[in-house]
């Protein structure tokens, strides 16, 4: 039988009002843990927050906070840890995904996205690893995207990041491997979040159609055809946060359907 018990354990998400992010929360806590999270807006913070897990022995408690500016990351980690506790299991969900044109990039569009993709792990991560070194015993997971590894050039910007968090989580494994803490990083493919339904509505508003049709016609690259659910994904996360996962150090758990073509 799977161990994937989780009471008694601190975990950390960050970027967590919707999609991937919320659905890691509910199912973290639904397996025991006490959750701190954290997202830019209040009402959506407080809706998360109010959850009560079936399980009866995990919890949820929301934070408002900016993952792009460093001083509200640290407000973050410093009011999770004295509220919740040192964390044990520590999620890097925060992202975004905007799609632009290389050429008219500026500087700052590159620094602010690195500062919220790569710079808030680096920052969440450094501020956890001693405690889990010291009880040797913790659980890094971060939430990158099949376009690390095959980037769109619509979302440059988006992969390089990326594609900078799972050589990270690589190099964290490494070193922090024989403490027990353990590094591994997911990789969604499409999966059916907010992003994709405005981005679904605003393709389709282009070509006069729905929605539905886009994802339907996106969906044909899927060997599964379809796209995948936020669940699927936590269900992901949680696996590598517990025992279950107890020799899976530095690797890439890939969760795309079978989309992917590299190997």
């Amino acid at each position: 039988m799977l161990d994937m018990d989780l009471s008694g354990r601190v975990a950390l998400v960050t970027g967590a009002s919707k999609g991937i992010g919320e659905a890691a929360v509910r199912l973290l806590a639904d397996h025991g843990a006490l959750v701190a999270f954290c997202a830019r807006g209040s009402e959506a913070v407080e809706s998360l927050a109010s959850y009560s897990p079936p399980s009866g022995t995990g919890a949820v408690r929301g934070y408002t906070a900016d993952m792009a500016d460093a001083d509200s990351t640290q407000q973050f980690l410093d009011a999770a840890t004295a509220d919740a506790g040192p964390a044990d299991i520590l999620v890097n969900n925060v992202g975004a995904s905007p799609s632009r044109n290389f050429l008219f990039m500026s500087d700052d569009d590159w620094s602010d996205l690195h500062q919220l993709n790569l710079m808030s792990a680096v920052r969440c991560t450094r501020h956890c690893l001693p405690h889990m070194r010291k009880q040797k015993w913790g659980r890094v997971v971060m939430v990158a995207t099949g376009a690390a590894f095959s980037p769109n050039p619509a979302l440059i910007d988006y992969a390089a990041t990326k594609a900078a968090m799972v050589a990270t989580a690589k190099a964290l494994a490494t070193k922090y491997g024989a403490d027990n803490v353990l590094t591994n990083t997911i990789i969604p493919g499409l999966i059916r979040t907010d992003m994709w339904e405005r981005a679904a509505a605003e393709i389709a508003e282009a070509n006069d159609t729905d929605a539905e049709a886009i994802f339907a016609r996106n969906s044909t690259g899927v060997p599964q055809g379809r796209y995948g659910t936020p669940e699927e994904v936590a269900s992901g996360i949680v696996f590598l946060a517990s025992n279950a996962a107890n020799y899976i150090n530095g690797s890439c758990l890939t969760i795309d359907g079978g989309v992917a073509s590299y190997i």
